[in-house]
């Protein structure tokens, strides 16, 4: 897959599993990305989660994201970057009307947005599963 497939697909397939560490013990969890372009991969949590602390003290993550009906998937890894963009934040909201209550009730900095960059992917489907793994640079 180009960089641009790359993205389409994970725009394609917002639900991802974001992986990080603590202490040298990896946690996984599904997530929904806002979007992923040349700029970085987008996300946002809330800002008193564990998965904030984890990578304010570990400021790397892998996402994976597999689509069952394609047979594809396909694992970005890189370094997370936080935003404080209250514009971005705005857009969020905007575009995800279930976040309004919690800004409503304690505020846009309730909630924090970070972006995966400086990523690399890599592309699996069953038909090249013995293959060895080839990697694209995203950014």
């Amino acid at each position: 897959m180009t960089k641009d497939e790359i993205f389409a697909f994970l725009n394609a397939n917002p639900l991802v599993y974001l992986a990080t560490t603590e202490d040298g013990v990896p946690h996984v969890r599904g997530m929904m990305l806002f979007r992923a372009d040349e700029s970085g991969i987008y996300f946002h949590t809330g800002k008193g989660k564990e998965m904030t602390n984890q990578l304010e003290q570990q400021p790397v993550a892998e996402l994976c994201v597999f689509n069952q009906q394609d047979g594809v998937q396909v694992r970005v890894s890189g370094t997370v970057e936080f935003l404080g963009d209250l514009a971005l934040k705005q857009q969020l909201v905007a575009e995800r009307p279930f976040l309004q209550p919690i800004v409503e009730q304690f505020g846009y900095e309730a909630f924090v947005v970070f972006r995966l960059a400086k990523h690399t992917a890599t592309v699996w489907t069953m038909a090249e599963n013995m293959a060895p793994k080839t990697y694209t640079q995203l950014s």
